[in-house]
């Protein structure tokens, strides 16, 4: 019999699985405050059920709770990164960033990824598989316990596609923006993409009110494909239609993330492209010196060359911000820690 995963249930799925065990309704909803408002570690510690249900829960019930397996902490601006160890002996990452406006953390949606862009080292050895939304939402979970303060915003931009992993992903939006669990703004989120066309019109339909990230990280179909394998399934014309899509959905502007790799995507036929290219948009764009990786022998661009490329956006009417290194010292970019713990085992 495959075991019922309670982490991973809305609330309304949850409330159909009692009434198949021949529980209540609201039963439902105190199991899923335990596990989503108070976060509980365990069926345990729900002592409002009776011993005898409980019981019945672990028996025929998966009950996902993330393995703290180690910690990183920055002595330049206190970013904290995860490893998580999960059910199945994987391990994922997450990052949790300290701003003026509150606590954002970062998650990974996948083990692995499968997408192959050129500059990341979370897609070297390929996809194990998704994440289901329990342990999405867990990563948050234990990061906040960790603290023990409140995680006010949220990043789905770490290890893995976060489209990839479509359905599990709107139904991690759904929970986390629950008033019966957690309870984040859902302007207070936002997912990234590398751009799967078909996927990003599907989220549209939804009219989530977050953020969607396009990783651009080109200023042209030749040069993003070089960097990006997506490339070769969907043009970028055909990317940037989708996000026009979204944003007619929902209202939303597209952030454009855009990794400056020295000589690579940062000369000034690149920024013509790129104004060419965003011209009239409703758009914001995200300029991120790359995180060299020791795979790979990309270079950051010079801050000089960073600061040049973002006043010529600016001069031309795109906004354009320069994200703020963080963690640098401590495997800062996306997949390292999970692959050096890898290869240590």
């Amino acid at each position: 019999m495959e075991l019922f995963d309670l982490k991973s249930a809305t609330l309304e799925e949850l409330q159909t699985f009692f009434a198949q065990i021949g529980q209540k309704p609201f039963r439902a909803k105190q199991v899923y405050e335990w596990m989503h408002k108070k976060q509980a570690v365990s069926i345990d510690e729900m002592t409002n059920l009776s011993k005898e249900l409980r019981e019945q829960l672990k028996q025929e019930c998966t009950y996902t709770v993330l393995k703290k397996v180690q910690v990183q902490v920055s002595k330049l601006d206190g970013t904290r990164k995860y490893l998580f160890g999960l059910a199945d002996g994987n391990v994922i990452e997450s990052v949790l960033m300290r701003y003026k406006h509150g606590n954002s953390v970062c998650i990974s949606s996948q083990v692995g990824c499968r997408m192959g862009c050129r500059f990341c080292a979370s897609t070297i050895d390929g996809l194990v598989r998704n994440l289901t939304s329990g342990e999405m939402l867990e990563q948050i979970y234990r990061i906040g316990e960790d603290i023990d303060e409140r995680i006010s915003n949220v990043v789905v931009m770490g290890s893995g596609e976060p489209l990839d992993n479509y359905d599990n992903l709107v139904k991690f939006i759904t929970m986390l923006t629950d008033a019966n669990g957690l309870n984040i703004s859902q302007r207070n989120l936002t997912v990234s993409t590398c751009g799967l066309v078909p996927q990003i019109r599907e989220l549209a339909t939804h009219q989530f009110q977050m953020t969607l990230a396009l990783s651009l990280h080109a200023s042209s179909q030749e040069k993003r494909r070089e960097l990006m394998p997506v490339a070769n399934k969907y043009d970028l014309k055909d990317v940037l239609e989708a996000c026009d899509d979204y944003f007619e959905k929902t209202g939303r502007r597209i952030t454009f993330e855009y990794s400056l790799v020295g000589g690579v995507n940062d000369t000034d036929e690149d920024v013509e492209q790129l104004v060419r290219l965003l011209h009239g948009k409703n758009c914001h764009i995200n300029l991120i010196p790359v995180n060299p990786i020791k795979e790979r022998d990309f270079v950051q661009s010079s801050r000089p060359v960073v600061e040049e490329f973002q006043k010529k956006l600016q001069t031309h009417g795109i906004t354009a911000t320069v994200r703020r290194e963080m963690g640098r010292d401590i495997d800062g970019a996306c997949g390292q820690l999970r692959r050096r713990y890898m290869e240590e085992a």
